[in-house]
């Protein structure tokens, strides 16, 4: 390779041939999946709401993590010591033990 073909490469790729593997069909909305961290989660519910549970350990929160825009839940961080229910499509192994060890659930949505 000399240094026609290197300037040409790196300017103007695809001139010469093609090069590389070749995906056909590629969907890329098949591998999208925004994440949130646990310690994140309460930022997804006003002060107020957090105020209105925080006495009661019968009821709990339930924070829907799909409509702020999320899929996925890590287990990153801390989660305050009150109980509270997650609806997310996927969950980590850390995220769900760190979830329910405050006496929360996580529930699955499609």
């Amino acid at each position: 390779m000399h240094h026609h073909r290197i300037n040409f490469d790196k300017y103007h790729p695809g001139y010469f041939r093609k090069v590389g593997m070749c995906h056909n069909h590629l969907l890329r909305n098949r591998t999208y999946c925004p994440t949130l961290n646990v310690d994140k989660l309460w930022s997804l519910v006003s002060e107020q709401t957090r105020d209105k549970y925080k006495g009661n350990q019968d009821k709990a929160p339930v924070i829907d993590v799909v409509k702020a825009g999320y899929f996925k839940v890590l287990g990153k961080g801390i989660l305050p010591k009150q109980p509270v229910i997650v609806k997310a499509k996927y969950f980590s192994r850390e995220a769900e033990e760190k979830i329910k060890s405050v006496g929360g659930a996580c529930v699955l949505v499609a």
